[in-house]
């Protein structure tokens, strides 16, 4: 199993970033977390097949209604721990 350690940019907090994550995550069938940086940014951790990944960056490259997304940074590795679900972290 892989995962992307994902780091996005942009208007994305304030705007149910972390709530649309989790939804797509579960539909898309990824697993992991997401959490707010207190630089703006929003910060994730998507693990499973590849191309479930792939299809969960790009609806966070889209974002919720409210939401600019001006960059995303990812990167790909193994995976470094099972997850069970996906989880929104607020620490």
């Amino acid at each position: 199993m892989q995962q992307a350690h994902v780091f996005i940019e942009g208007r994305v907090q304030g705007v149910g970033f972390r709530h649309f994550a989790q939804v797509n995550a579960e539909e898309v069938g990824v697993f992991g977390w997401v959490k707010n940086l207190p630089d703006g940014r929003v910060e994730a951790v998507f693990a499973g097949p590849i191309d479930h990944i792939r299809e969960m960056v790009n609806r966070c490259e889209q974002g919720p209604g409210a939401s600019r997304v001006d960059n995303i940074d990812v990167t790909v590795e193994d995976a470094t721990q099972e997850y069970e679900d996906f989880e929104v972290r607020y620490h």
